[in-house]
């Protein structure tokens, strides 16, 4: 059985407009992350909103 994540930090994406959650593997450059995704951080460039 999993269990609940209560309380872990947002973020919204600046690409896509998103909210996302702290992931561990975002641990050591939370402070950096400024996407949700792959997707997200390689289309940057690309037809911005």
């Amino acid at each position: 059985m999993a269990h609940k994540k209560l309380s872990l930090p947002e973020k919204i994406c600046v690409r896509c407009g998103r909210p996302f959650s702290w992931r561990k593997k975002w641990e050591r450059d939370w402070a950096e992350v400024r996407y949700c995704g792959e997707r997200c951080r390689r289309n940057n460039h690309k037809l911005k909103k």
